[in-house]
């Protein structure tokens, strides 16, 4: 694959003059390769969305082929890869910058044929220990952790003035994988076409045929091919590359700190509800068919963020985050007020009304909480290291930003066990999921307060 000369020197794919702030370097040869990158980027972070998120659909199906868990325990099997998930991506936020974005993005993607193949052959035995199921759904976190490293490595491609959009296209067309999984799964899992090669199916309680093992199998083809096209595809930008010691600086910028409180609210609540939505939908109202239904709250969430990040560069990010949030307290009430009244008729659409709001806002928030990342490193920097001169100042907001953005994705990614194993507990403890939702609607007010005082006020700390 033909690189520019202006760009691409020294080993192959290792780009040693990376200009993307500079208009005619831009415009003559950066464009062009920071969108191959993107382009390649984009389906492989669907495709580790989707293993991350697959038990979301397979625990609601287990009992059915004869495994007996409680409600908790499966519960726990769709929350415990948002916990994996959301600690590996701790880690995989500073690994672009040390092993580079080609080879650490050809390695994780490589990596989710453990869990896709587990899957597949774990649910084909029905005495297959509990045990295992729980380290398979902690090994689906290898998809989780790669939203990470993903949204750091692009975030080096692009200039400023594309930045927001380029992270909102990788991040909103990659959260779609939630939505692809949640959609194909489901029509997978009822075929018999490929069982010479998965496998004979499981006949349920009720005398259907099921193939769920093609709920991990599925995905093997198209990560081999992703993976390759990371390897031969891909790039690695020499001026990102960076020790532990130098990006651990984030840890003392006050304002990651407040991002991760911010990110938790948007993307923890977009990962968290995509993990519990079906089986929240079938345990409160067991009569549909939730697995139908399933799909369209994380296609709304995707689609919102990458569609929307303009409005945050148009409007400011924190003007549109403070709004956002403000909308999701009145989703979290209308899903309560239904949830009340889930016996009447049409309860079940107005919850589900509500759900899909909350979805669209999340992707909203998504996209505004990224975007006020950089804009507060470029007016933060230059008061925390006076001595920089500009570009010295600009290439260390850049190397922040990027390391900040990874950091805030790792500590959000908690939402995705938080969220399912509250309700668990919520059902356990009260019968219903109902103060789970109340100490969601809670934080939200508190995400409210925080970017109104920090961002959005007059006199703010850092306007944006």
């Amino acid at each position: 694959m033909a690189h520019s000369t202006a760009a691409v020197a020294g080993k192959a794919h290792i780009l040693t003059d990376w200009r993307p702030d500079e208009e005619s370097f831009w415009q003559g040869s950066g464009r062009s390769i920071a969108k191959r990158n993107l382009w390649i980027s984009i389906p492989a972070l669907l495709l580790a969305f989707s293993v991350w998120m697959v038990w979301s659909v397979v625990v609601a199906k287990l009992p059915a082929i004869g495994f007996a868990y409680s409600t908790d325990q499966l519960f726990w099997l769709a929350a415990l890869p948002g916990l994996s998930g959301a600690t590996l991506r701790i880690f995989y936020s500073f690994m672009v910058p040390i092993f580079g974005g080609r080879l650490w993005t050809t390695l994780s993607t490589a990596s989710l044929l453990l869990p896709a193949i587990g899957i597949g052959f774990a649910v084909q035995n029905p005495e297959t220990p509990y045990t295992v199921f729980l380290i398979l759904a902690l090994l689906c976190g290898f998809g989780g952790g790669n939203f990470a490293s993903s949204m750091a490595n692009i975030s080096y491609f692009f200039p400023k003035k594309e930045k927001g959009n380029a992270l909102a296209l990788n991040a909103g067309l990659g959260n779609l994988g939630v939505s692809v999984m949640q959609f194909l799964v489901p029509i997978v899992i009822t075929t018999g076409t490929f069982a010479a090669v998965v496998g004979d199916g499981q006949v349920t309680s009720d005398g259907a045929t099921l193939w769920l093992q093609n709920a991990g199998f599925v995905w093997v083809p198209f990560l081999i091919v992703s993976t390759i096209a990371a390897w031969f595809g891909m790039d690695d930008i020499a001026s990102a590359k960076a020790s532990f010691a130098e990006q651990s600086i984030i840890f003392r910028r006050f304002h990651n700190w407040v991002m991760c409180w911010l990110y938790t609210g948007t993307f923890g609540s977009f990962i968290g509800y995509s993990a519990g939505f079906p089986l929240l939908m079938k345990t409160q109202f067991p009569e549909v068919n939730a697995l139908s239904y399933a799909f369209l709250g994380p296609l709304v969430g995707a689609l919102s963020r990458a569609a929307t990040g303009w409005v945050s560069d148009r409007f400011g990010g924190g003007r549109v985050t403070f709004w956002t949030f403000t909308g999701m307290i009145v989703a979290v009430g209308g899903v309560l007020y239904f949830l009340g009244i889930k016996e009447q008729p049409g309860a079940f659409w107005g919850f589900f009304a509500c759900f899909m709001a909350l979805f669209f806002l999340t992707g909203v928030g998504n996209a505004s909480t990224f975007q006020m990342i950089p804009t507060i490193m470029r007016r933060e920097v230059p008061r925390l290291m006076p001595q920089l001169d500009e570009g010295a100042r600009l290439k260390q907001a850049e190397r922040e930003s990027a390391a900040i953005v990874a950091f805030t994705s790792a500590i959000a990614a908690y939402g995705a066990f938080f969220i399912p194993k509250a309700y668990g507990t919520s059902i356990v403890l009260t019968g219903g999921p109902a103060a789970a939702l109340w100490a969601f609607l809670i934080f939200y007010v508190s995400c409210v307060l925080v970017t109104w005082f920090f961002y959005t006020r007059k006199n703010a700390a850092v306007p944006c």
